[in-house]
């Protein structure tokens, strides 16, 4: 009888804990169901768009511009640096050495060369705060048919595209104002003495033709290239560290470009 009691409570126990367990699972239910409910009926992000992910781009390329002018700008960024260092132009490197070595040539025009490089590099430095208006403007003006394509290109591929797409005009508009820069140091009246000599001692050199570099075009040149190459650093920088994302246009379209690289 004992056990026949014993067993109908215990029965009576766990009847008594299933039906509270339903009456909980009950309870939460809707709450459960109505959580769910909440989150379908939340509105999906919104997918990034081509103004944005150009916007982002331009802010990149803009940050770059901006970042590697004020570095190469400064005294010295051309000078003292091997990577970027302007050297005398390829046909006069080819002779450099013999006038180096001819007592009276070095000593006509040794001390010019030496000038000239040192003007090369000087206007270069000086052209940079005066290309920054003219590449910000080639940058928001351009048109980024592809720019979901670049922002998942990886590294460089920005900078790849402004310079496909730019490098020629841009160049065109630099070069007035490389100019200017290189009027300022008074490169012609350096590099017109040069040109001289070497051409008055062409056959001694070994020269078969008159040198006519135009330093203008040659520095320009070289000043671009070191620009993009900055740039190019820049963007590589953003696209690797998420501290460098600066504006929220630039954090919105570089963390699309993470989570959907090529």
């Amino acid at each position: 009888m004992i056990k026949l009691q014993q067993f109908g409570f215990g029965v009576a126990v766990i009847s008594l804990l299933t039906f509270s367990a339903c009456d909980t699972i009950q309870q939460a239910a809707p709450g459960l169901a109505q959580e769910a409910l909440n989150q379908a009926r939340k509105p999906a992000q919104p997918q990034l768009t081509g103004d944005q992910a150009a916007g982002g781009l331009k802010d990149a390329l803009i940050k770059g511009v901006t970042s590697g002018t004020d570095r190469l700008g400064a005294v010295g960024a051309f000078s003292q640096n091997a990577a970027i260092r302007i050297l005398l132009p390829p046909e006069i490197q080819k002779i450099e050495q013999k006038i180096r070595d001819n007592k009276i040539l070095n000593a006509l025009i040794g001390k010019e060369l030496d000038k000239t490089i040192e003007a090369m590099n000087a206007g270069a430095e000086k052209s940079m705060a005066l290309a920054v208006p003219v590449f910000k403007n080639a940058i928001t003006q351009m048109s980024f048919a592809d720019a979901m394509g670049i922002l998942t290109g990886g590294q460089g591929s920005a900078t790849r595209y402004l310079k496909e797409t730019s490098e020629l005009p841009l160049q065109e508009k630099f070069k007035p104002e490389v100019k200017k820069a290189l009027d300022e140091v008074s490169l012609a009246k350096i590099w017109q003495p040069v040109v001289t000599q070497i051409n008055k001692n062409k056959r001694i050199l070994g020269l078969e033709a008159d040198v006519q570099t135009d330093l203008n075009q040659y520095v320009t040149e070289k000043a671009t290239a070191a620009l993009f190459k900055e740039i190019e650093q820049e963007e590589n920088l953003i696209r690797k560290d998420p501290i460098q994302r600066t504006t929220e246009l630039l954090k919105k379209a570089f963390d699309y470009a993470d989570k959907n690289q090529k």
